[in-house]
């Protein structure tokens, strides 16, 4: 089955532009709601991307949405937003499985600060998204919206695969490596992997890169999220917090980018480093200036700085979670699959030193990004090393097999706690291909504004 995407006929679902007919009365949030799970019935056997749907809790939340833009009391933008939630998320009317068989049923009945700040701006919980087994390789069920050969990318499967079909305006994904950006990126989103630390992840405060993100139909819908979470739940312990506006700031022209390769570069497939390069010629004919590596030592620097991110994820992710997967392995070790258990075994061979190593190792690629801050706006790239590849491939590197695609455009955002965020500027073969741009830490709000300027701006590049 060929791809099917077409960026120039292609409509995602928004939530922001209905909003004003709740208000008047010519609509209603559960109107709204019952469209989406029309959409819902009619693809899901094929997408899969949900574990969970509450419908009967969806509904009353609508409801009571319904009652409060009537009385003209909404409680926030996102009142009555239907939203889907990574099955890595604590939630106290769903079980959270974790995309593991050891998890099943498992329901703490408790919602994750993210969560909880959602209730409370009136977002509609409707249900949790497939996740990769713990947020790491091993895939789950959803298959791509565009072409269900394809992997919808991981961990965040279903939260970026139920943006991409139209079911939901908006969902919450995580990401440690790449696990937000890319599989957006595969699925047509816009998305947003804010700085670390800018959305406080409740309970999951295990991973030293670990994000909340989310996946939207709009870049309104998306910053609207994160921001209402931040405004309630504030970021993790110790973290400050996502710094903004409510509403997302008029759209800015960048006067200069620089373009990141990483380790990505040489993966690349002829047609999208193609598309890519002409995406470039764009922005220069926009008048933009465009910096590569050979223009600048600090872009050199740069680039050597974050060039085994890669292994830097794995290894830093290896050591933190390995106690967690000891008390598994011992428990239950034919209920891991064969990709998480090689990650126990990479883990066991690291020594405190090594971790203090590859600590280090990090720090210097953070030092090497801060160094490049004043010769651009922002850093440019893609979102993954190309369209997302079958869901049959064995993907490897760094020891690790990556059936949902390779994240080696996104290990450098995770390993410096960056902003990134991800716009669909591309498509090839018929499958989107995500174009992200990066910023320094706490700029997510003037790099929304320059990635509003590029999807308002820059026509999608169409590689056959």
């Amino acid at each position: 089955m060929s791809g099917s995407y077409d960026p120039a006929g292609f409509r995602p679902l928004t939530f922001h532009d209905a909003v004003p007919g709740f208000r008047e009365g010519t609509d209603t949030p559960r109107a709204y709601l019952e469209r989406c799970l029309g959409v819902i019935e009619a693809r899901e056997p094929v997408v899969r991307a949900w574990v969970t749907l509450n419908i009967e809790g969806a509904r009353q939340a609508a409801d009571a949405a319904t009652a409060r833009y009537k009385a003209g009391q909404p409680l926030s933008p996102i009142d009555g937003m239907p939203i889907g939630i990574k099955d890595l998320i604590l939630t106290r009317d769903m079980p959270t499985e974790m995309g593991s068989p050891l998890y099943k049923g498992f329901n703490p009945k408790q919602d994750s600060a993210a969560v909880q700040a959602l209730r409370a701006a009136g977002a509609i919980i409707l249900g949790k998204t497939v996740t990769t087994e713990f947020g790491m390789s091993h895939p789950g069920p959803t298959t791509n919206p565009f072409n269900p050969a394809h992997t919808p990318g991981g961990s965040s499967s279903g939260s970026a695969a139920v943006i991409g079909a139209g079911m939901v305006p908006a969902a919450i994904g995580t990401q440690v490596v790449g696990s937000v950006i890319r599989p957006a990126g595969f699925c047509a989103n816009h998305a947003i992997k804010p700085t670390y630390g800018a959305l406080n992840r409740g309970e999951r405060q295990g991973f030293s890169q670990s994000h909340f993100g989310v996946h939207a139909g709009s870049q309104r819908d998306m910053w609207q999220v994160a921001w209402e979470i931040a405004q309630r739940a504030g970021g993790d312990p110790g973290h400050p917090g996502l710094y903004g506006e409510p509403e997302p700031r008029p759209a800015v022209k960048p006067r200069r980018l620089v373009v990141m390769e990483s380790e990505g570069w040489p993966l690349l497939d002829g047609a999208t480093l193609d598309g890519f390069e002409a995406l470039l010629g764009r922005l220069r004919d926009a008048g933009i200036d465009i910096l590569r590596r050979s223009d600048s030592p600090l872009i050199e620097a740069f680039e050597e700085g974050i060039g085994d991110s890669l292994e830097i994820c794995r290894d830093v992710c290896g050591f933190e979670q390995r106690w967690s997967l000891e008390n598994m392995a011992a428990l239950h070790r034919e209920g891991l699959s064969d990709s998480i258990y090689s990650r126990l075994v990479l883990a066991r061979e690291m020594t405190l030193d090594d971790y203090r190593a590859v600590l280090l190792r990090r720090e210097v690629a953070r030092r090497s990004f801060a160094a490049i801050g004043g010769l651009a706006d922002a850093v440019i790239s893609l979102s993954s090393v190309g369209p997302a590849p079958r869901a049959d491939n064995q993907a490897k590197d760094s020891g690790i097999t990556h059936t949902t695609g390779l994240p080696a455009f996104n290990a450098p955002s995770s390993v410096l706690g960056a902003p990134a965020i991800t716009v669909p500027l591309m498509a090839v073969g018929g499958l989107p291909v995500g174009v992200q741009v990066m910023g320094q830490q706490h700029m997510d709000a003037p790099l929304l504004a320059i990635a509003a300027w590029l999807a308002e701006n820059i026509p999608p590049v169409v590689v056959a």
